[in-house]
């Protein structure tokens, strides 16, 4: 989730956030109110789907990447980037509508989550962001894409701001929920107003072998993410059905090492590997990201930053536009699917 060290220092300063109106936001389509088609079949541009068509797979760097794709092949690419504890259905909404518009839409399993797995035994299951970064690099490589719109929230933000700032070439615009979320390390060593501590509780738990305990053992799994749901999406009234068809990508058998690692690395407890050090070293620091952006803030995710985007304005020097969306909970683009895709569209435009 975002970076806890920012979330910190705004502790305490309320909230400010101004909203935007969505009712522009439907018009780009009328997916949420068409009939779903059938998980497994070619969707109609624009109409809502109960899962996506079957997946794809392909080699790419050290992994075998399991994405769904949605839209004309030789559409302007948009690349969706799903956070912790999510899946590509964060998506199943905005994909269509974004079809719809002529965009070609890939949305990648991020490594150890759903169909993405690793091509040797003997690959370290890295969780570092760099590695997530790199890893969508070596996807458009072997897509042949040279250059895309990416669009992602959680963990998909933070790689996207990461590609953005060390790769722009390759990125054409950004949405990017919550704004600038490049994980600074040394920043994370000192504590935090207690309230923020609290908020972050399964990050502290993931530091011990009980969190990574709990991790690997299915039931303990999902008794801890169906609990984050509830509690980082307060608004979001989705059921059963919703999050087992999420929860099915938390089976992949890299999953807990994936995400263990991501959070002790994060917090200075686990170390990252010697390859990726130069990218760090940039990522410390703080680099600017200059293509066109538009941030969203989601108002009822308990990590939103007051100030209605001022905490991190100063990190986005190209086009730029910010938009709080009121009621919205953490998992953005599920929640709000046709704000989520207008804001893509309008930050091609920019």
């Amino acid at each position: 989730m975002i970076n806890r060290r920012t979330f910190g220092k705004a502790m305490g300063l309320g909230t400010g956030a101004a909203a935007v109106s969505l009712a522009g936001a439907q018009g780009i389509a009328g997916a949420a109110q068409a009939a779903p088609a059938a998980s497994g079949t070619s969707a109609t541009p624009g109409a809502a789907i109960a899962s996506f068509p079957s997946l794809k797979q392909v080699k790419a760097g050290v992994l075998n990447v399991g994405y769904a794709e949605l839209g004309p092949a030789h559409g302007p690419v948009v690349i969706c980037l799903h956070g912790w504890p999510y899946d590509i259905h964060s998506y199943v909404d905005v994909a269509p509508l974004l079809a719809a518009e002529g965009y070609r839409v890939i949305v990648p399993y991020l490594r150890g989550h759903g169909a993405t797995r690793f091509l040797s035994s003997r690959t370290f299951r890295n969780g570092q962001q760099s590695a997530i970064a790199l890893d969508i690099i070596a996807l458009m490589d072997a897509l042949k894409i040279h250059k895309a719109v990416l669009a992602g929230f959680d963990w998909g933000s933070r790689t996207g701001d990461i590609l953005a700032a060390l790769w722009p070439e390759r990125v054409k615009a950004l949405v990017s929920v919550s704004g600038y979320l490049v994980t600074d390390r040394k920043a994370q060593l000192e504590p935090l107003p207690a309230a923020a501590e609290h908020t972050w509780w399964y990050q502290f738990y993931f530091a011990t072998e009980r969190g990574r305990k709990a991790m690997e053992d299915h039931d303990h799994r999902l008794q801890l993410t169906r609990l984050v749901w509830d509690l980082v999406s307060p608004t979001w009234n989705f059921d059963d059905a919703t999050f087992a068809r999420t929860a099915a990508a938390f089976d992949n058998p890299d999953y807990a090492a994936i995400v263990i690692h991501n959070y002790r690395w994060r917090l200075g407890v686990a170390d990252g590997e010697r390859r990726y050090d130069r990218y760090e070293a940039k990522l410390a620091t703080a680099p600017p990201i200059t293509v066109p952006t538009i941030t969203l803030d989601p108002e009822k995710d308990p990590f939103t930053l007051p100030g209605d985007g001022s905490m991190y304005r100063d990190k986005f020097t190209g086009e730029y536009e910010h938009r709080t969306l009121t009621g919205i909970g953490h998992n953005l683009p599920q929640e709000a699917p046709a704000a989520f895709a207008r804001a893509v569209v309008d930050a091609d435009r920019l």
